[in-house]
Parts: C-alpha cells; structure tokens; sequence
C-alpha cells in the first residue's frame, strides 16, 4: 500500500537501499531508514507542534526503537519520546532521547517501578488504576522526586483495540484526580486516551474518535473541581495536518510514530508534508513451482486497510520501475511467516533469481517482528551511510559477524 508513495516521493531512498543490501551492506529481513528524511519530518511537526503549543512526544515502537532513528528525531528538535513500554523506554533513554511519557499504552509492571522512577525519570506517567499510581508515586518518592500523572480515563462507548482497555471511570475522574493528588510522591496532571483519533477508510480521512470527547467532557468537570493547568494526551495516528483539530479539541501534548516516517494511514490516500522514510527490504531465498520464495522475519501488515494485492520490487540492480513489482503472498498471521512467496511467473521478461533485492512498502510495527532495523544517513547529499544495524530492542547487531560467546 505505501510502495507507490516510497517509488514517487522518495525514489533515491529505493535504490540506495537496493545498492547497499547488493553490496552485503545490509542484511535481508530489515526495516530500513532514510534518517534525512526523518529529520526533517521531526523538524516540521516540532515547528507545527510550537505553533500550536503543543508538547511533541516522538514514538519509536514502529521501527524497532531504532538507535539512528531517535538521533535523527532529536536532530529535528524532537527532544522527548513516548515509550509504549518499558523496553522502548529503555532504547530512548540509551539513544538519548529523554522520556517524556511513560506507562500508555502499556503499565509498568510493578518491579520495574523503582528503575522506571529513579533512571528514567519520565515528565509524564499514566495509571490505569489507584494501584498503579501507588506504585508510581512509591517508586517518586523514593527516587527523592514528586512524579507528575496522567490519568487514563474512559467511559461506555469509547473506542479500543481489543486488549487495550482499562483506565478510570470518566464519571468518576475528579474523585481519581483527587485521590492521585493526596498521595505521597505523586501529583495529578491531567488525563489520556487511546486512540483520540483513527483513519476513516470510507471517507479516506482521520475522524476523532468518542475518546475525545471523553476527554473534553473530563477536563471540563476536572476544570469545575479546581484542577487547573491540566495536560490532555491525546495520542492516535498523529501526522502534520492533524495537528490543528487536535489543538482545537484542547490537547496539549501528541505522539507521532507513523508520521514521523510518512507511513500513517492518511499518506498512502493524500500526499502529505511528511516524506515517506521506512522500507521493508529481504531478498530472494530460492524458486519453486512459479514462486520466488523470499526470506520473512519482518512480513507484517498493519491491518488499517482492507485486503489489497501486496506488491514488492524485485530485482538485482537499483530500480523503480513499473517494471519491477511483482504480487506477493505473505503468510497469514496464523503462520510464521519465514517466507513470502512472489509471483514469479509475470510478464517481466527477466524471472526472479536468488538472491534479488525485494523492497516493500509496509505501514510497519516492526517491535512485534524479527526484523532487523537499519538507519542510513547521508542519502539527501548523495553521501548514503549505514549508520546502525539493530534488533528490535534498539540494540546493536554486529551483522554478519557472530557475537563472542560469554564465558
């Protein structure tokens, strides 16, 4: 779905990658980046998000907390993250990209409290419940710190993924506000959701979801109470031109991830100020029965769209070609997608052969695969660099090379 809008707005990006994997300068089975791009993307939703007074918090889960990616973020004055989870918090810190909210969408489990207080020091912590936030203001206090935290708040009709519910009634929000002020290392701050908004297929545009209007409602009652100067978060497929209507609804803080590399659903519908910055890249293992079988490990599609003939780029040298796409079978989530399988028996004159680079176009959630992630930098000056080779927690890959085993 997003191939088209790599092969037409981003095209050096394409062949640079096909030159380095054909080069044995990256593996098959990766998530790779144009960190140029990726700055300059930060560098206009930072400028949008200063416009509008908004705290900009970037998220890395997509392209596995990518090392080069939190740099290039930071290089285009992104200077927080918001970690989906204690590992991502992790890689943020180690890349130097400070955390600005923790503990949305995922808690943070109860041993790892102390370190999240203590070594991380978010700006922002959301609880899901009063034992979450006891646990988080323990944790404050003994750090020697007051943490600030957000409240989840939700009611009957809002809108979650399966799996991701929970949070304070919002009916009840000003008794949980309260509650979380009395205790002993904490302070309320204000109150989240998730999503706030979501791509809308039929109308093929981003719609607010009734979370925020939860959320709206909320801060008015908290507001009424006396709790002033509050935060609202409101996080959910977050690009450039979004920004406005989320400002509009009285947010104060966004997370782009997605937009950060050009891949929300709204950019493979509408060309938008973001350029896109991710490719999915593998190569050819070997044919069989009309099929070039390529190597998996990455084959993930985030489901935002409805069913469409997956096409890859397939050749041996650099391309963009119309030419070069060919349909692609990828495994159902039920299997383990150790291959795709590519239709090799098109009109292309030339069939597939081992060892061809494949390139796709995925809106990825790369921190659920075991796909590498790799940044380049240097593509817009014409000076392309591989700048890290990673696994998913953001930490190095001495590819090709064997780790030495500790004795």
């Amino acid at each position: 779905m997003f191939l088209d809008v790599l092969r037409r707005r981003n095209p050096d990006f394409i062949r640079t990658a096909q030159s380095l994997h054909q080069a044995g300068m990256i593996p098959a089975n990766s998530y790779v980046l144009d960190l140029d791009a990726v700055t300059e993307n930060a560098r206009l939703m930072r400028a949008e998000g200063d416009r509008l007074g908004l705290k900009v918090y970037a998220m890395t889960k997509q392209v596995s907390r990518n090392t080069g990616f939190s740099r290039a973020v930071m290089a285009g004055g992104i200077d927080r993250a918001v970690a989906v989870d204690m590992a991502c918090a992790i890689a943020c810190q180690n890349a130097g990209l400070r955390i600005g909210h923790l503990g949305h969408l995922v808690q943070v489990p109860r041993a790892e409290a102390a370190m999240a207080a203590r070594d991380l020091a978010p700006d922002y912590w959301t609880v899901f419940s009063d034992d979450k936030a006891a646990e988080a203001a323990t944790a404050a206090k003994a750090s020697g710190r007051e943490q600030a935290l957000l409240a989840r708040v939700q009611t009957q009709g809002d809108t979650f993924y399966r799996g991701h519910e929970g949070g304070f009634a919002a009916e009840a929000a000003v008794e949980a506000a309260r509650r979380i002020d009395a205790l002993d290392g904490a302070c309320f701050a204000g109150i989240t959701t998730f999503p706030a908004q979501l791509y809308d297929h039929t109308s093929r545009r981003v719609r607010h979801t009734p979370n925020l209007a939860t959320l709206q409602r909320t801060a008015d009652a908290l507001r009424r109470a006396g709790f002033s100067d509050l935060e609202i978060n409101a996080p959910g497929t977050t690009s450039l031109v979004t920004l406005q209507a989320l400002a509009e609804a009285g947010a104060t803080q966004v997370e782009p991830g997605n937009g950060l590399h050009g891949t929300t659903p709204l950019h493979a519908v509408d060309d938008l100020p973001e350029r896109p910055a991710v490719l999915y890249l593998t190569e050819v293992s070997h044919l069989h029965a009309g099929r070039a079988y390529c190597f998996g490990g990455g084959l993930y599609i985030d489901p935002v769209f409805p069913e469409y003939d997956v096409q890859a780029l397939v050749g041996p040298e650099p391309t963009v070609d119309a030419a070069s796409l060919r349909s692609v079978e990828i495994p159902p989530p039920a299997a383990i997608d150790y291959y795709g399988m590519i239709d090799a028996t098109g009109p292309t004159p030339t069939p597939p052969r081992t060892g061809d680079t494949v390139v796709f176009g995925f809106r990825g959630q790369a921190f659920v695969t075991r796909a590498y992630s790799v940044g380049i930098a240097g593509i817009s000056t014409g000076n392309p660099q591989v700048i890290s080779i990673e696994n998913i927690f953001g930490q190095p890959e001495p590819w090709p090379r064997l780790r030495k085993a500790i004795s």
